[in-house]
């Protein structure tokens, strides 16, 4: 029998989740006793990857609780593929034994941390990493003798063969090119080379002896430039945030005690002092630490492929895209508060004036904006602490402006205080229903991107940028105890706040950076330094990954370009839009070869930098997460593609087979 090679670019998690899914549907797919050799590039621990390998800080922890963290499908799940359960983390870490093959960690800390860790404790990620490294072992065991795997622990640096013949990988470390019938692109998260304004910020520093510090993964930033005492702008409040203040404090000797209830922060002398601000001037809320009280809420109930399907059908009869926040967001957001008010109604009955029948029965009929819908939950829910307010909650300082840095400082920490008060009581675990609703709408808006039912404004300004910030904002926050420990460091003087709308100004004159707010008015900080405190978005322009820029600079790739159809597509009047992702065929990821404007029949991409939009390489159990939907698809898809490509020369050959795109496009 002939054998087939598939060779995959990158080994973390999301290279794992397809070696997973390949295992479950070999069986099925593939024929018994043809060699199938899958040949894995990555310089970085097979399983683990970059972002959660060993080699980083003990200090960086996951955002998410053990318990809710998984690699593998479920009776949940809706995929076309044989359903393989697994542990999550936290049933992994009680007891790693029971799931061979086990080995055990390499690091005494991390065995020690995984036999204490709580289901609702927040594994290091160093500890994320083990659980990662053993789930890719399994999957790897799982395979079918005749499906082996090797890892090329270097570098991939090119891509080349013909569309119709083998592939070939280039290595970084001088070994032959790795030949393939099909190659898939999984690099995960990818660094980047400066764009023109991070350069021109940069060559400024340079030319002051100032000190900037990139956008970049927290563990590989370099943090040594950064002076004990030094006034440094720290522009971003989310995770990279987080990570990136408890690498300048912690990670510097200082160390956190108790006064009482209060947490103390004791600074060890070598830490910069922080100025930190954003465009909504606050963190991220913290993630919630308890469980539902009530039953699941059902979701989707709203917006799931029904509605979807409606909205698709509606662009299709009236050759019309939709906007975003005019025509999907009011369905959105019904879904979202329907999680709300689901645990609100069946976990706290006691703070409602409505039964849930009679309240779901007027939600139902009801549209997100307007006075009826505010006039139902006003009636019944009769305290307002206990309603949703999505509007409050995406800018939460929209409009205010405070007299002083001092009277900022002041609103913050009681911002901070009752975010946290809220996300540890129980009492308020409608939040989490309204968090499990977020879920669910994330995971279906990938689908109406990929149909094109919505403009490509919507697409590039509001999909990619206001709601992705504020699902981060809402449901991606850190773990509760980072919150108390920035609020321990604003009180040590070690951490200030600029505020929301935050702008940094070179001063040529002065030699330092500018920082102010809008929050604040008529204030400003003069610093020595500046961070960009969050991570670079995928821009295949700027990509440092050296195989996407091969690609790239010699035509085999493209960069997603948004338009809408209609008169002047082709040119004056058209606004058009780069969202920096590469282009792939919505149906199968394949990547789509700018050359011949269709799909490339051995190339298949996944994950952050692609157009299928970042979807985790993990997920939370039972939430039928897409992520798995799709690894499922593509492999599957794969075997079928690779049985036919090794087929004897007699027998009809094809590659994938293509199906229409009708989202927005062009090159």
């Amino acid at each position: 029998m002939n054998p087939a090679t598939l060779a995959v670019v990158g080994a973390g998690p999301l290279a794992a989740g397809l070696v997973e899914r390949i295992a479950a549907s070999a069986p099925e797919l593939w024929p018994a006793g043809r060699p199938l050799r899958l040949r894995l590039v990555d310089p970085h621990p097979p399983g683990a990857g970059r972002v959660w390998r060993h080699d980083q800080s003990p200090l960086l922890r996951m955002n998410s609780m053990a318990e809710d963290v998984t690699v593998f499908t479920d009776a949940s799940s809706t995929v076309e593929g044989p359903v393989r359960p697994g542990p999550s983390l936290a049933e992994w870490a009680a007891a790693p034994r029971d799931f061979p093959p086990y080995r055990p960690p390499r690091d005494p800390a991390v065995a020690e941390e995984l036999r204490t860790l709580a289901p609702t404790g927040f594994a290091t990620r160093r500890a994320q990493g083990a659980y990662l490294e053993w789930a890719f072992r399994r999957a790897v065991a799982a395979l079918p003798p005749h499906v082996t795997v090797t890892v090329h622990r270097t570098t991939a640096t090119a891509l080349t063969g013909p569309a119709d013949g083998p592939q070939r990988v280039h290595l970084a470390d001088g070994s032959a090119p790795l030949e393939a019938d099909a190659v898939v692109l999984a690099q995960g998260h990818l660094a980047s080379v400066p764009e023109p304004g991070r350069q021109r910020l940069a060559a400024f520093a340079r030319r002051h002896r100032l000190r900037y510090v990139p956008p970049e993964f927290s563990a590989e930033s370099d943090l040594s430039v950064l002076r004990p005492g030094e006034p440094v702008l720290l522009r971003g409040f989310g995770l990279a945030s987080a990570d990136l203040t408890v690498l300048l404090t912690q990670g510097r000797g200082g160390r956190f005690t108790r006064s009482g209830e209060e947490l103390v922060y004791v600074p060890s002398g070598r830490e910069p002092v922080l100025h930190i601000g954003s465009r909504r001037g606050v963190p991220y809320h913290a993630k919630p630490g308890y469980r539902l009280r009530g039953e699941r809420p059902p979701l989707p109930r709203y917006f799931g492929p029904r509605e979807t399907g409606a909205l698709a059908a509606r662009v299709a009869r009236t050759g019309v895209r939709l906007d975003l926040r005019r025509d999907v967001w009011p369905l959105m957001a019904k879904e979202i508060g329907y999680g709300y008010y689901h645990e609100l109604f069946h976990a706290h009955p006691e703070r409602t004036a409505l039964s849930w029948p009679d309240f779901l029965a007027a939600y139902d009929g009801l549209g997100v904006h307007g006075p009826s819908l505010a006039a139902l939950v006003a009636t019944a829910v009769p305290d307002p602490a206990d309603r949703l307010d999505l509007a409050h909650l995406d800018r939460p300082l929209a409009g205010r402006t405070f007299s002083g840095p001092g009277a900022f400082r002041a609103h913050l920490h009681r911002y901070i205080a009752a975010d946290l008060a809220r996300r540890a009581d129980p009492g308020h675990s409608a939040d989490l229903g309204a968090f499990l609703a977020l879920l669910s709408v994330h995971g279906q808006l990938p689908g109406l991107v990929e149909r094109g039912v919505l403009t490509a404004e919507s697409v590039a300004r509001q999909v990619d940028g206001w709601w992705q910030g504020f699902f981060n904002h809402v449901a991606s926050g850190p773990p509760g105890f980072r919150l108390r420990e920035l609020l321990a460091l604003s009180r040590a003087g070690v951490v200030h706040f600029l505020g929301a709308g935050m702008e940094v100004t070179p001063d040529p004159e002065a030699g330092v950076f500018l920082g102010s707010s809008a929050s604040v008015p008529g204030h400003t900080v003069a610093a020595t330094a500046l961070v960009e405190a969050y991570q670079p978005r995928p821009t295949v322009r700027y990509t440092a990954d050296p195989l996407l820029a091969a690609l790239h600079r010699d035509g085999r790739l493209s960069e997603e370009l948004l338009t809408d159809p209609g008169p002047g597509r082709a040119g004056a009047g058209t606004p058009a839009y780069r969202t920096g992702l590469v282009r792939t065929a919505p149906e199968d990821q394949r990547l789509l070869d700018p050359r011949t404007g269709g799909p490339h029949p051995r190339r298949v991409a996944l994950g952050a930098p692609t157009t299928g939009r970042a979807l985790a390489a993990f997920a939370r159990p039972r939430t039928d997460a897409p992520a798995f939907r799709r690894t499922d698809a593509v492999a599957r898809q794969l075997l079928r593609t690779l049985r036919t490509l090794t087929e004897p020369a007699d027998a009809p050959r094809a590659g994938l087979r293509p199906r229409p795109s009708p989202r927005p496009s062009g090159v």
